[in-house]
């Protein structure tokens, strides 16, 4: 059936990234189910969607794609005219937005995943904390929060005064560490929480996070 398929997992934040952007668009969706603990991923026939064997893969109809911020510009720009607008227009917008996109995927994202690894992802699997491991991250990620909350005291959202995809990014694992002690953090810092409140808390980021 043509249409838009999501192969991923879940629980998986990458996953999320793109369902969140997929909501926030109106637009229908199959999530085709990736089994992680039993390597699905790793194997065929998912390996002819993502060689690299990491979810989410991504089908438009004919068009196929991976990597989930790659996935969320497509959704972004293919579908601009429907539900909310994701892009902030204009080249100097665009170049800003872009900028908070690398800082994301580069400053804040390996640091609070590493954290979410230990905290979360450790207890669902059984697995021992290693609490020199967060005490290390979280302060690399009281750094880039603070700069964040600077950030913040200028414009509502990290880009400009609308949701972009800067906001959107951060989603899915902010969800996971707002449900562990890691959550002082943000509260920590007033415009950093009431942006997390914000984003946390829009229709779309709740219809991901079961």
């Amino acid at each position: 059936m043509a249409g838009i398929k999501v192969f991923g997992h879940p629980a998986s934040t990458a996953t999320r990234r793109v369902l969140i952007a997929l909501h926030e668009k109106d637009l229908d969706y199959e999530l085709v189910h990736v089994e992680l603990k039993d390597g699905e991923h790793k194997k065929e026939p998912f390996l002819s969607r993502n060689p690299f064997g990491k979810v989410p893969a991504f089908e438009d109809g004919d068009f196929k794609l991976f990597e989930s911020r790659a996935i969320t510009q497509y959704i972004a720009h293919e579908y601009a005219d429907k539900g909310n607008q994701l892009l902030s227009l204009g080249s100097k917008n665009m170049a800003i937005m872009s900028m908070g996109m690398e800082i994301e995927a580069h400053e804040f994202d390996p640091v609070a995943s590493k954290i979410g690894w230990e905290r979360t992802f450790k207890h669902f699997l059984g697995l021992t904390t290693d609490e020199a491991v967060v005490e290390a991250e979280e302060a690399k990620l009281a750094k880039v929060l603070d700069n964040y909350e600077f950030r913040l005291g200028e414009s509502k959202y990290l880009s400009c005064d609308q949701f972009t995809l800067v906001d959107l990014h951060h989603i899915p694992v902010i969800q996971y560490l707002l449900e562990t002690p890691t959550k002082k953090l943000f509260d920590e810092r007033p415009h950093v929480s009431a942006w997390v409140a914000d984003i946390t808390s829009r229709p779309s980021s709740k219809k991901v996070f079961v």
